[in-house]
């Protein structure tokens, strides 16, 4: 068997944070997915300048003395590669679309959803508004702009309408607190969100996977949060300065994320919701969905995360295992499906 010439995509072309980020991850995944009898892997690294380098692996001193190409001379060197699949590993805005949009323009399957599906789930309230046609429940909210005053009543969550991990995130709870909360949100996005607060009963995170033409439930991650002293989760549970100068994964370690047994009636509730979102959004491979379940056991759409980096510490990848469904045949069904639609 001839194996896979597998592009590995990351980096970022907006800032060294979100290239810190991506590599964080595919670094984890280019070293637990390794199989050279099924995969030929082809390291591509994107950086802020725009430059693209071709390193032999994603250690820190073999990208830095990789050879930089122009967007011109990386396209043809990607053609001289002759790639079967791309694995996307990019956060930033451009990288979740633009260059997803690059690799079906040149014809080479990319693993996960299109980039026109990622800007959707990239912009808050567009993704709201299509999973409310679909019938799922969505915190009544607005959009602003600057100069624009909220309407929505105190207690509210502000947000940017288009960042991720809960950066510029605010619970107002008087309407004193809307400045400085619209303020933060404003530093990291031309549009905000005001959302109506959502009073916390629980709050999850659901992923589904397309297996043999059905969409499957992974069992969920519930975060144990306190409605008094931590009623939403910040940018501070997700991400943290490591020793080296990167990332570290706050969330992984966190003994507050547990996994929710398939059997808690809230778990079916969800999947039915989130299935309406992945359709809805016209998802493909796999999808991800935070929820608010309320004190009425009501499941509330927040916002999606449509990609996965197939690293161990992947949130995607975290709930296959605990479904009984390994790294690498979450990989392998993935790569199957966007061969697929070559």
């Amino acid at each position: 068997m001839t194996a896979l010439r597998v592009l590995h995509l990351a980096g970022s072309a907006v800032s060294d944070f979100h290239a810190d980020l991506s590599l964080t991850y595919a670094r984890g995944c280019l070293a637990a997915t390794a199989d050279p009898q099924r995969y030929e892997a082809h390291p591509a690294v994107v950086s802020p300048d725009g430059r693209w380098r071709f390193p032999a692996s994603f250690d820190a001193d073999v990208i830095a003395a990789a050879t930089p190409f122009d967007p011109a001379d990386a396209l043809a060197h990607l053609g001289v590669l002759g790639l079967d699949v791309v694995l996307p590993q990019m956060f930033c805005l451009p990288g979740m679309t633009s260059y997803r949009s690059l690799f079906a323009v040149l014809g080479v399957p990319v693993v996960g959803n299109t980039g026109e599906v990622m800007a959707i789930g990239a912009r808050k309230a567009a993704a709201k508004a299509m999973v409310a046609a679909a019938g799922v429940d969505v915190p009544a909210g607005e959009v602003l702009r600057r100069g624009d005053r909220p309407n929505v009543a105190p207690p509210a969550v502000v947000k940017p309408a288009d960042a991720d991990n809960s950066l510029g995130v605010t619970l107002v709870r008087s309407p004193d607190g809307f400045p400085e909360a619209l303020d933060d949100a404003f530093a990291h996005s031309a549009e905000i969100l005001v959302e109506e607060f959502v009073p916390l009963g629980r709050e999850v995170r659901c992923g589904l996977v397309e297996r043999d033409g059905e969409l499957v439930g992974l069992p969920l991650e519930e975060y144990l949060l306190d409605g008094t002293t931590r009623p939403v989760r910040s940018y501070d549970d997700k991400l943290a300065p490591d020793d080296g100068g990167g990332l570290r994964l706050v969330a992984k370690d966190d003994p507050e994320v547990l996994i929710v047994d398939v059997d808690d009636p809230v778990t079916a509730r969800v999947w039915d919701a989130a299935r309406r979102c992945h359709v809805a959004l016209g998802c493909r491979d796999y999808s991800l969905f935070d929820f608010r379940i309320d004190p009425t056991g009501r499941p509330v759409f927040l916002e999606a995360s449509l990609y996965c980096s197939f690293a161990p510490s992947s949130v995607l990848a975290v709930m296959a295992a605990a479904g009984g469904i390994a790294l690498d045949e979450l990989l392998a069904t993935a790569v199957t499906g966007a061969l697929k639609r070559r």
